[in-house]
């Protein structure tokens, strides 16, 4: 009998979130640098692919969001190449891709429209001088380090924004599959408006079938990672379409001939009298631009289990929009929609937005007319496609099973997007997380320790019933920081915990290990609580005090009300120095 070979040792899998090389200088504001420092060469294929396929999604997009913010559509593609190559220097996302956004549009269209008063080169400028000033308030927020925000979201709630902004995507692509013309205005409107078309006979059902037949490709190539299932479906489709005359024979709609050349430096000048409102709408565009960056940038750093520094995603989303604004562009954003098609198309690096700027950059100079051809419902299977991906339902099983009070909080946040769309969505998840985290901090747990046998230490006695308390000694335990919403509740847990005592207490001691900080209300509660106990024979100590939160106490003037010599290195220091205080017979 043949003896199975032993299987060949496996290289070991690098450790998640690996610590990447420190740059000093220069390099550590320039990303794209250090990824082509350390890029596989095995990476190359699989970027090329995937900007192929960028591009064959980028132009059309491109040019639908800039006519739909005012601007003549050659200005749309203008936004997708520059600012894809200045993300490529300066963005730190590997697969990150920025262009014009539906977020943006009405933004935009609100300030262009009123002030160009229909002259196409006025709103063009308006409209650059828009994406200037969103850049320069976005290198402000990275420069001043407030990409913190992004921290604020737990996973359930960017599961339930991620599966929101998949839903919509989805939902907004549906019509298209179906050749059905229509402006987005949200998921259940879209949903309406779908059903009712399709019970009036307005589906156009050749372009369905090559839509549903793109789709069907992609799902069925997935399952293969080295075929570029994405651009192969799309070949076929503009194939199928250009061949059989589908356009004029079915009016089935299509990309069409693109407009030729590349863009050129120049300075949007716009009058002093719209000034403030450019100004205004600039701001709007950064705040919808940065809240929807940040999350997807951290979503897609978890998914890829790779490190992306939130200042750095600013300050890259900054230069993108600067370099767009100077380069006769709209303001961009991150796209929820033609990234996930990136990494599904098989993208590893900024080097595939790179090779789809250059491939939007060549058609206009070489081929305009390539994907006239190409069909929209083919194009919307291939967000679909994408938008699928996007879709976490496994991990919120488990989630649901062992924390179903996050797993409704995830759900809130899905029907959110879903209903108000990606940016009161994000806006809505920011505010329950902020909640979620002042409640956990607004109720902490808190505990009265004891000596129980057998167990080092001291612990709650809640948990431990037999465990012996010290004779006139409270030792209280707070799990939390001390801050404005919950220092009301320390001050009253710890008068009901002298209270219930049953005994008459000498001392209180806090087991402050857990406390991380204090702030102005908390640090005047201590104060009082201190007056209170005194005038109850009752002095207050405490142990395990941080030394940064010492500190704190004392710039907020604490110590000089409570003094300097009633803190104890632990709580057993704490406990000995009591017993021998007040001559107590205690064995620990």
């Amino acid at each position: 009998m043949d003896t199975p070979s032993p299987p060949e040792p496996q290289p070991p899998k690098p450790l998640a979130y690996a610590a990447e090389p420190t740059l000093t200088g220069w390099q550590r504001w320039v990303p794209g640098w250090r990824m082509l420092r350390q890029y596989p060469p095995g990476w190359l294929p699989r970027d090329l692919v995937a900007g192929l396929v960028l591009t064959a999604m980028l132009v059309p997009v491109g040019i639908a969001y800039a006519q739909a913010s005012g601007v003549p559509g050659i200005h749309g593609l203008y936004a997708t190449i520059v600012p894809l190559l200045a993300y490529a220097v300066f963005g730190p996302s590997r697969i990150l891709v920025l262009g014009p956004d539906s977020a943006l549009v009405p933004i935009i269209l609100a300030v262009v429209l009123p002030l160009a008063a229909g002259d196409p080169g006025r709103a063009v400028t308006l409209a650059a001088a828009m994406a200037l000033v969103s850049g320069l308030i976005c290198v402000g927020a990275g420069l001043l380090r407030l990409g913190f925000i992004t921290e604020l979201l737990s996973k359930p709630i960017r599961y339930g924004y991620m599966n929101g902004i998949a839903l919509a995507v989805l939902v907004s692509q549906a019509p298209k599959l179906f050749g059905i013309s229509g402006q987005s205005t949200g998921p259940l409107r879209d949903t309406v408006q779908l059903a009712r078309a399709l019970l009036e006979g307005k589906a156009n059902w050749h372009a369905f079938a090559l839509g549903a037949g793109t789709l069907a490709i992609i799902l069925l190539l997935k399952r293969w990672e080295r075929l570029p299932g994405i651009l192969i479906a799309v070949v076929v489709a503009t194939l199928v379409s250009g061949l059989l005359g589908l356009e004029a024979a079915h009016e089935v709609k299509v990309v069409g001939s693109l407009p030729q050349g590349l863009p050129g430096f120049e300075f949007p000048l716009i009058d002093f009298g719209d000034l403030a409102t450019v100004v205004i709408g600039g701001a709007a565009v950064a705040l919808v631009s940065f809240a929807d960056t940040s999350v997807l940038s951290r979503t897609y750093a978890a998914k890829t289990r790779t490190q992306v520094d939130p200042n750095q995603e600013m300050v890259g989303l900054g230069l993108a929009n600067l370099a767009t604004g100077l380069f006769q562009g709209i303001a961009v954003s991150s796209s929820s929609s033609r990234t996930p098609v990136a990494e599904a198309a098989g993208a590893r690096s900024q080097l595939a937005g790179v090779f789809g700027a250059l491939g939007v950059a060549l058609l206009l100079l070489l081929a305009p007319d390539l994907l006239r051809h190409l069909p929209q419902s083919a194009l919307a299977a291939v967000v679909i496609a994408a938008a699928l991906g996007l879709f976490e339902f496994k991990d919120l099983g488990r989630i649901y099973r062992i924390q179903r009070w996050e797993f409704w909080l995830s759900i809130t946040c899905f029907v959110g997007v879903a209903v108000f769309g990606a940016v009161p969505g994000i806006g809505l998840a920011v505010v329950i997380a902020v909640i979620e985290f002042l409640w956990d901090g607004w109720r902490p747990h808190y505990a009265v320790l004891g000596r129980a046998d057998g167990v080092r230490g001291y612990h709650d006695v809640a948990r431990y019933p037999h465990a012996r308390r010290v004779p006139g000694l409270v030792l209280f335990r707070w799990d939390a920081p001390l801050f404005f919403a919950n220092a009301e509740l320390f001050q009253r847990c710890v008068l009901e915990a002298v209270a219930r005592s049953g005994d008459t207490i000498r001392r209180v001691i806090v087991a402050a290990e857990p406390v991380t900080s204090v702030d102005v209300t908390s640090a005047d509660m201590l104060v009082e609580l201190q007056q209170a106990l005194r005038e109850a024979g009752v002095e207050l100590h405490f142990a395990e005090v941080k030394d940064p939160v010492r500190d704190k106490l004392l710039r907020l003037e604490v110590l000089r009300h409570i003094g300097n010599d009633i803190f104890h290195p632990t709580v057993g220091a704490a406990v000995e120095a009591y017993l021998e205080d007040h001559g107590v017979d205690w064995t620990p």
